[in-house]
């Protein structure tokens, strides 16, 4: 392990809440893309599967701000092990009535008690915050090791669910999604050392973190960026199965995947200068520019090339952003200001699937590709107007006053 990742696990308990994050995030990539396999598996209906992530993004986009702010004010142990639960029961109930051909309406029922899924991605997050806050570098280097997690996880994850539910039974792979999401976050929660100080309700103030111009700019921008990655998702799978080779979508996403984690390790090796928020745009401009040789790919190995450049852009784009989140929100709040960020990104995902879904049903699956491309587009039409309100932090950052003195610094984090 290179030295600045070697130095930021020097502090204890951050392997183990580490592992245990890396555990509870692999239903991330395996929930939605097990629901699509499932349900294409079971109907061969790629514009049911779609509405089923659409229903399961927009529960969690309701329902998962609301938990990471009980976080915020409660402790991550007290919300997140009851949290689950509902989750886990809700799951159990989408595979049953998805076995037992059960009406649609049940499977959407279902889906939408599923978003009560703890962002765990977050929550580990808001951990390295709290053991690095004031120290910039360090900072830095966590988030990038956090977006190395996220990318690992979206190489196993597809292969993992795709595989065991085209090969053993559709239901495989949301199940042991459930498995690693219950395991991940009891081990998380049982590391009582490592867990940010919850902050009381007199602490928070009456206000709405999602006010912050910042704020409103990244969680816009992120439902632009999961619509490409949903997208992307759904048609490599509906693609691969027009080649006849549907088991292989996990491995042509695994290389997508890839390319984020090469890129995500380089960059946290760095020490960048200069304005985040120019770097994020950047990103962003390259995320929407990376999609166009999609259209091109005529076949699973030029996509698969074409994906793994498209990768490169997106694990600094995301340490980017997670660095201006902590600019644009108080500390009170952290949790939840990065939870809406995954919110946005959740939405864009289902989005991006439900779109793509009709587009594959209707035109076929090589026409699925221009979805990411549009998606890309509005990426950017969100970010370059919204670029100005990235450069200026909030000049009252709410919650913070009685904190100035320990957390004034973490404004400046590159």
């Amino acid at each position: 392990m290179p030295s600045p990742y070697r130095a930021i696990f020097a502090a204890p308990g951050t392997k183990a809440f580490s592992f245990a994050g890396f555990i509870g995030r692999m239903p991330l990539s395996m929930m939605g893309i097990g629901i699509v396999t499932m349900i294409s598996q079971l109907t061969g209906r790629y514009g049911l599967a779609g509405a089923l992530t659409l229903t399961l993004a927009l529960s969690a986009a309701v329902l998962g701000p609301q938990i990471s702010r009980l976080v915020d004010r409660y402790g991550q142990r007290r919300v997140l092990r009851p949290a689950t639960l509902v989750s886990v029961a809700a799951v159990s109930g989408l595979l049953l009535c998805a076995q037992q051909g059960a009406p649609d309406w049940t499977l959407f029922v279902f889906c939408a008690w599923v978003g009560c899924v703890p962002s765990v991605g977050a929550m580990t997050r808001a951990r390295w915050a709290e053991i690095y806050r004031g120290s910039p570098r360090e900072l830095h280097t966590a988030y990038s090791w956090e977006s190395i997690a996220d990318e690992v996880c979206f190489i196993l994850g597809p292969i993992i669910s795709i595989g065991l539910s085209t090969t053993w039974f559709p239901e495989a792979g949301p199940l042991l999604a459930v498995v690693f999401l219950v395991v991940g976050v009891f081990t998380l929660t049982a590391q009582r050392s490592t867990e940010p100080t919850p902050h009381p309700r007199e602490e928070h103030g009456g206000g709405f973190v999602l006010r912050s111009p910042g704020l409103q700019v990244l969680t816009l921008a992120f439902v632009a960026t999961g619509a490409i990655f949903g997208s992307v998702d759904l048609v490599t799978v509906a693609f691969a199965e027009a080649e006849g080779e549907k088991a292989a979508a996990s491995l042509v996403l695994a290389v997508y995947a890839l390319g984020s984690c090469l890129a995500g390790a380089v960059f946290g090796l760095l020490h960048p200068k200069g304005e985040p928020s120019r770097r994020w745009l950047v990103g962003v401009c390259a995320m929407a520019v990376s999609m166009i040789p999609l259209l091109l790919a005529g076949n699973l190995l030029l996509l698969a090339v074409a994906l793994f450049v498209a990768g490169l852009s997106i694990a600094p784009t995301m340490v980017t952003t997670m660095a201006l989140v902590e600019t644009h929100v108080p500390r009170t709040k952290l949790t939840e200001g990065m939870t809406w960020t995954g919110t946005g990104l959740a939405i864009g995902v289902a989005l991006g699937s439900g779109v793509a879904g009709w587009v594959v049903d209707a035109y076929g699956a090589a026409a699925g590709y221009a979805v990411p491309v549009v998606s890309g587009a509005l990426a950017v039409l969100v970010g370059i107007p919204g670029y100005r309100r990235l450069r200026r932090p909030a000049p009252t950052r709410e919650g913070q006053r009685e904190h100035e003195h320990e957390g004034g610094e973490q404004q400046h984090v590159a």
